[in-house]
């Protein structure tokens, strides 16, 4: 991407990476304390990340580590949105009970 050594708001990038569904429910995510930027807990939605930061952040009662590759520029569809970071996390499973 041309941006790729800029900067935007963690909110913003949270709704453009299609983490949260809305820019909101990003927000509330970052003032509860659930999201963490290079190991810091962060409450502020306006604290800015770029190409290179580490987002650690709770959804959905799992845990996903997540570094940003691209800031975006608008919330696009789904395979736009998954070029904006890589997974560092491995997927947890799922707390369902085992089918037998």
């Amino acid at each position: 991407m041309e941006n790729a050594g800029a900067r935007i708001r963690i909110d913003k990038w949270l709704w453009h990476a299609r983490i949260t569904k809305t820019r909101s429910l990003a927000a509330k995510l970052v003032e509860t304390g659930q999201v963490r930027v290079n190991h810091r807990k962060i409450v502020k939605p306006a604290q800015e990340v770029g190409p290179g930061d580490v987002i650690t952040i709770v959804v959905h009662d799992a845990i996903r580590v997540l570094k940003v590759t691209a800031p975006g520029i608008r919330r696009g569809p789904a395979p736009e949105a998954r070029r904006l970071f890589e997974e560092i996390s491995t997927p947890q499973p799922s707390h369902a009970a085992p089918q037998n």
